[in-house]
């Protein structure tokens, strides 16, 4: 079978059975290795399937029960895949599909306004039940920052909200916007620390809603607002932008549009900071199963096609950081809370539903811990001298915002 030669060259490491849809049983890598797996295939058709596009239908046979776990956790059959496909060489498929890369970029990454909002609400409109029994308390639906790996993730993304604010050195006073703004946490946490204005937009009616009614029931709700509203139509300047996992749904297409539209944005000795899911292995296309089922029209891009398309504006970019197993750690929490509430999603769903987001999440995990996917951080400004020319600002800033709370009475009193 052409399947299990494909397999045979791929697994070199680990213990992998498959039972086939005839029964047959097939092993690759090492026996006695760990992690050891043992999978079953119950329909035929999946033997040609997986071998042409496993991308695709690896996580659908999943989701669907026609490919099932006899022995071991998903955990250990996809880190099989992922630890083997790391270190394997392109297949003839895999080159001709970064052949047309550039122009199957422009195509799935279209992503024009009314487009865009239809792309997020698969994802971001489904109920807000689910993401209570996800989430961190503040709902932060994006990389948390584990200073220590033991950290809970509440405490991770309270660290996330200090690192990003650190970098961009908000002053009292200041007009801030956020794209992107999810439930309102950032907004929230700058409007409440640093005595700004805060504006946050969002493209998910169910992310406003609930981001208007947080902030009135903190009662910053004359320092924050949300609007349903695409960045690009947006008017006035600001003196602090930032954005937290939105790049993603931009599109390397609109990179120029998004950058300029900041640009117009940003007062002149403003400051910007976008943290996004990048690329290690430089330009390509996003899995066809988590483009299908999770986020549509999403690309999470490699730096180079990021700096390139901000050279050409104007834009100066003063400050990069990489973070690469911080969003590993992130999603591992996420799956610990959805497995403990599985009894509740599947209650609000179905056991289909509950398969497609523990897929979505352990294969995403195993894209940081062992192939090419990390975080980055960008700060730029308009201006050379915005921001102070060492990054010791940013430590500073961190540490005291870090501090506990009798700390930080404190120095608000100095």
């Amino acid at each position: 079978m052409l399947w299990s030669l494909a397999l045979n060259y791929l697994v070199k490491s680990g213990d992998l059975t498959v039972i086939d849809a005839t029964g047959a049983r097939h092993h690759f890598g090492i026996g006695g290795q760990k992690p050891k797996s043992v999978i079953k295939l119950h329909d035929a058709r999946l033997h040609t399937k997986l071998l042409y596009y496993p991308d695709l239908y690896l996580g659908e046979a999943y989701m669907d029960g026609t490919l099932t776990l006899e022995e071991g956790s998903l955990e250990d059959f996809l880190t099989i895949i992922a630890t083997n496909f790391a270190v394997s060489k392109p297949t003839i498929f895999e080159k001709v599909a970064e052949w047309f890369s550039p122009i199957t970029q422009r195509i799935l990454q279209y992503n024009p306004i009314g487009l865009a909002q239809k792309n997020v609400a698969p994802h971001y409109n489904i109920s807000d039940d689910l993401y209570d029994l996800m989430l961190d308390k503040d709902r932060h639906y994006s990389c948390a920052y584990f200073t220590d790996p033991s950290n809970s993730l509440e405490q991770a993304q309270q660290d996330k909200l200090a690192h990003i604010a650190a970098k961009l050195n908000i002053k009292a006073g200041m007009r801030v916007l956020d794209i992107g703004s999810g439930w309102g946490g950032m907004a929230m946490y700058l409007a409440k620390n640093f005595n700004v204005d805060v504006t946050g937009v969002t493209l998910s009616s169910e992310q406003a809603t609930k981001a208007t009614q947080r902030a009135k029931d903190a009662k910053l709700d004359g320092k924050v607002r949300f609007l349903l509203k695409d960045y690009r139509e947006l008017d006035g300047t600001f003196d602090r932008i930032v954005s937290v996992g939105m790049m993603e749904h931009v599109g390397v297409g609109h990179y120029r549009e998004l950058f300029m539209k900041v640009k117009s944005l940003l007062t002149q000795d403003g400051v910007a900071l976008f943290h996004c899911i990048g690329r290690l292995d430089g330009q390509g296309n996003t899995n066809a199963w988590l483009r299908k089922y999770i986020f549509p029209g999403g690309y999470a891009p490699a730096l180079s096609e990021v700096t390139k398309v901000i050279e050409k504006t104007d834009l100066l970019m003063t400050d990069i950081e990489i973070l690469r197993l911080h969003y590993a750690y992130t999603l591992n929490e996420w799956l610990k809370r959805i497995r403990a509430n599985k009894a509740a999603v599947v209650k609000l769903y179905d056991e289909r539903f509950f398969r497609m987001f523990e897929f979505y999440l352990i294969s995403c995990e195993m894209d940081f811990r062992y192939l090419s996917t990390m975080v980055f951080q960008m700060q730029f400004t308009k201006d050379v001298n915005a921001v102070p020319i060492c990054r010791d600002y940013m430590v500073d800033g961190e540490r005291v915002l870090s501090a506990p709370q009798q700390i930080l009475q404190k120095v608000a009193a100095v």
